[in-house]
């Protein structure tokens, strides 16, 4: 295999495992779904994963055997086989990984991480892609042409996410004893807030700070609630639900629990921060409308 062939092998394996990760995949998935690409194209892959970028080597899998003369041996010939005998099996086996290694193309690089938004239905068909490549024998050319046109999928509307979205948090509202003029506000105050949040993030402010304004907002419309004869107390809690970063706490959680401690914990501390921010947006909008209830 050319070193040519090597980097456009690493090329796609860069971008199908950043994508990955960027859109909210654990990281065990990532490797086990990089390392079956890799396999279907005759290389050898490891990856070590931060919170913001990886560092990825690949190699060239091992080749097939070199030929022995099967003559008949010379006296010097006998001497070598001789001196060979004398080494224990270890050193001949290191002796073999090392010159293995020594001769084979590799292909390191460090990638940033892109920040998307979560997308189960990406995730889903791109790990469909990774055994159609190892049970089909994909090529490169052909895994790239399978990628874009799953990354060419059209998401869904943004306007059904915020339907989606405030319905749920109603429905949470009316779970936990609220009324039937709380659940309207709530789910106006959920979409606004959401609203909000998704034309911050456009705009390429902070996550934090995204999140902390939208939290303001949407407490801030649920106590509305406090003007009607209606339970204000779970409107004004249920309104932020639609924030509580549940795919980083539990993807933080497996990636602790199966051993890739330094994401994992950066991936808890990343999902903590968003809470409090949260509480902080919420602690705002009850100082300002109902005092009582801090």
């Amino acid at each position: 295999m050319s070193e040519e062939e090597l980097h456009k092998i690493a090329g796609f394996i860069e971008t199908y495992a950043v994508c990955l990760l960027g859109s909210g995949v654990h990281t065990s998935r990532v490797n086990r779904n990089s390392q079956r690409i890799a396999e279907s194209q005759g290389v050898n892959m490891s990856m070590m994963t931060f919170q913001r970028t990886v560092v990825m080597t690949v190699v060239e899998a091992a080749g097939t055997p070199v030929a022995t003369d099967q003559s008949t041996p010379t006296k010097a010939t006998i001497t070598q086989n001789a001196t060979a005998k004398a080494i224990s099996p270890t050193q001949s086996t290191t002796r073999t990984t090392a010159e293995a290694n020594a001769t084979a193309s590799t292909d390191t690089r460090v990638i940033n991480i892109p920040t998307s938004s979560v997308s189960f239905a990406l995730n889903s068909d791109l790990s469909a892609l990774s055994w159609r490549a190892i049970d089909r024998h994909l090529s490169l050319d052909e895994l790239w042409e399978e990628y874009n046109r799953i990354i060419a999928k059209p998401r869904i509307n943004n306007w059904q996410v915020l339907t989606l979205a405030g319905l749920a948090n109603a429905s949470f509202c009316k779970l936990f004893g609220g009324d039937w003029i709380s659940m309207i506000i709530v789910f106006i105050a959920t979409v606004s807030g959401l609203f909000i949040k998704q034309e911050l993030q456009k705009k390429e402010v902070n996550h934090l700070i995204a999140t902390l304004i939208s939290a303001f907002i949407a407490a801030s419309l649920a106590a509305f609630a406090c003007y009607f004869d209606t339970t204000a107390e779970i409107a004004m809690a249920t309104s932020i639900l639609f924030l509580i970063p549940g795919v980083p706490l539990i993807n933080g959680i497996i990636d602790v629990v199966e051993g890739y401690t330094l994401i994992g914990f950066s991936r808890l501390v990343q999902a903590f921060l968003l809470i409090i921010f949260i509480a902080v947006g919420l602690s705002a909008a009850l100082l300002l409308f109902k005092h009582s209830l801090l």
